[in-house]
């Protein structure tokens, strides 16, 4: 069966035209504004936060990402909920959207401070972890980044207020619990946590977590379920459209979408939120496209495709 690119979360269809003609005026809006800027081209099996690759990255200097632009984002202290203001005005004028690059690229060099314990409300997991890597060693900690600063130029664009979790200005995390508390302190409309995973040779393509419905301690994720479901439905269709990449044929049913209750980023939310697994790692074919600048650049503008295509209805 052909995957269905427009991804309408709900037999509601009038809200689904909407949706399209959101990812019609944005195709405009990045004509207009040149949001485009690439070169172009092109886990769930371990259940840690965001990232199934059991194997350390190699050492990494605390450079920004390569292919990332030279200016760096208003770093966000634990305190702080806005970014920067921006002069842009557009269709997400008055939206704020946090991202959340996965992991750090100086996590391995802090393997006791991200190894204690954090409560993400139904139990307690890892700080972070290191993240996996390809097998030349691009880091997915050093691909998050990319795609993170690629995404926010694109949303800016538009008139969104961005908050990023970090923009490697910080030796180790944040924890999981504390990305999620920088999202709800941002009031944020939408969050994202960008990922790539580390499973099999064999197992290919990208899939969207959801959050499951958890109550438990300081987890109660009973208002995000349903916006958080249609937000990761418009981003994995429109995934699809921008990169060509098709669902995983390892995680969800080859639906793209994957729910789970294991991960304090979502636990812990109070705002719509997903987490993005862009492809596998540990695949040399995936491999090749989250090592290509221009498949980056598709990953980032599909993203922002569906973040626009949700917020805007």
């Amino acid at each position: 069966m052909p995957y269905d690119t427009s991804f309408s979360p709900t037999p509601r269809p009038a809200r689904r035209r909407r949706s399209l003609l959101a990812a019609a005026a944005l195709g405009c809006v990045c004509l207009i504004a040149g949001c485009g800027g690439g070169s172009g081209g092109g886990a769930a099996a371990q259940p840690r936060e965001g990232g199934g690759g059991t194997s350390s990255p190699p050492s990494l200097s605390p450079s920004p990402a390569k292919g990332g632009p030279s200016a760096r984002a208003t770093s966000v202290p634990p305190s702080s909920s806005k970014s920067a203001s921006r002069t842009v005005s557009g269709p997400l004028s008055g939206k704020t959207v946090v991202i959340d690059p996965g992991h750090n690229p100086r996590n391995h060099e802090h393997t006791r401070e991200i190894g204690r314990q954090v409560d993400i409300g139904t139990t307690h997991k890892e700080c972070d972890t290191t993240g996996t890597s390809t097998d030349s060693g691009y880091a997915e900690a050093e691909f998050t980044l990319d795609v993170a600063h690629r995404l926010r130029a694109l949303l800016q664009a538009q008139g969104a207020e961005v908050v990023l979790t970090y923009d490697n200005d910080r030796p180790y995390g944040p924890c999981v619990d504390e990305r999620a508390r920088i999202g709800n302190r941002a009031g944020a409309d939408a969050v994202v946590s960008v990922h790539a995973d580390g499973s099999a040779v064999g197992n290919r393509g990208f899939h969207v977590i959801l959050p499951a419905l958890v109550h438990g301690g300081a987890a109660d994720t009973s208002k995000i379920v349903e916006p958080s479901r249609e937000l990761g439905t418009r981003i994995a269709g429109l995934f699809v459209r921008a990169t060509g990449s098709a669902p995983s044929n390892y995680v969800g049913g080859n639906t793209g979408l994957d729910t789970r209750k294991d991960l304090g980023g979502l636990n812990l939310s109070t705002v719509p939120k997903v987490f993005i697994e862009c492809g596998n790692m540990r695949d040399p074919k995936d491999a090749a496209l989250l090592t290509s600048a221009g498949w980056r650049q598709k990953a980032a503008q599909g993203i922002a495709d569906g973040i626009s295509s949700y917020l805007r209805g």
